[in-house]
């Protein structure tokens, strides 16, 4: 008897204990309820809830209060583009604004084949931590330095490593600014979606130590000026692309493209390695049809 009393007397207290405090938890809700805009839903439901606090707010419930209580711009949220700010002018009552959308791009093609290397790191796998030593061990202190840094806290796979260089994948890239916000050499730059051809090098230095760290860095020549004075500037021995051009000249372009001599406009380089590829695979045709007849002649004699 004594043994049920001493297992029964707990279970009633604690069962007595959690109804009352359910019935307490219950009371404080009606009581301390704040209700919530109406206006302030449809909006937080028209987000797309990533939650990455590119607009400037403390993730999409934040956004969605800033927007439909203090004004903030329907065109705040850089992934949702042209459609959400049509469906927020809809919801807010406003016109709807055109907005560009514009997409990450990591300024350097100094992969390990092409950047001269100082010594051979062997720690963490972070661009923070490789920075801290020395500047990173790629001889060019405004390069790529391939620690996948910011694709881990990319949230949209829209980072991939190619060969020790960071590559964004510009359709699945939402402009987030997450990878341009945690790069300690500052080389991802947001540009333009429509923007296919940019100057993808960093580096401010002079062309002679450019060409001695790089093969593919910006030697500031000025060619792509004098071929497209309208669409590049050379700033501090640095090449740049002029992305508000609302007529491009392409056949400037692709002089400008042609002539760079290291091919640090994009797409050149691309242009460059399929041109030689092809002319590899022409060359390799070439010989085995040599070979083939030479085979042929001297079968003919043998026979």
């Amino acid at each position: 008897m004594d043994n049920m009393t001493s297992v029964f007397i707990p279970v009633v207290v604690l069962g007595g204990l959690g109804f009352a405090f359910a019935l307490l938890l219950s009371y404080a809700s009606k009581v301390f309820h704040v209700a919530v805009d109406r206006k302030v839903e449809e909006v937080r439901a028209a987000l797309p809830g990533a939650n990455c606090g590119a607009c400037g707010f403390p993730g999409c419930d934040g956004l969605a209060k800033a927007i439909a209580l203090d004004g903030a711009s329907i065109s705040s949220c850089p992934i949702g583009g042209q459609a959400l700010v049509e469906k927020l002018a809809e919801i807010m009552g406003q016109d709807a604004v055109e907005t560009t959308k514009e997409v990450a791009v990591v300024m350097c093609q100094g992969d390990d084949d092409k950047a001269g290397i100082k010594y051979n790191y062997q720690g963490i796998a972070d661009c923070r931590s490789m920075a801290a030593l020395q500047g990173g061990n790629k001889i060019c202190n405004y390069g790529c330095l391939g620690g996948a840094t910011c694709q881990s806290v990319c949230d949209f796979d829209a980072i991939r490593m190619e060969n020790g260089l960071a590559v964004i994948d510009r359709d699945k890239c939402t402009a987030c600014m997450r990878c341009i916000d945690i790069c300690p050499q500052r080389i991802i730059d947001l540009v333009p979606y429509d923007m296919i051809s940019v100057v993808k090098c960093k580096s401010y230095a002079s062309g002679r130590d450019v060409r001695g760290a790089c093969k593919v860095g910006c030697i500031g020549c000025k060619q792509c000026v004098r071929q497209y004075p309208e669409g590049f500037v050379v700033e501090d021995f640095l090449a740049k692309a002029v992305y508000d051009i609302k007529d491009i000249d392409q056949e400037k372009l692709d002089n400008a493209i042609a002539k760079c001599p290291p091919k640090c406009i994009y797409p050149g380089l691309q242009l460059k390695e399929e041109a030689d590829r092809k002319k590899a695979a022409e060359k390799a045709a070439k010989e085995k049809e040599k070979a083939a007849e030479e085979k042929k002649e001297e079968e003919i004699k043998a026979s």
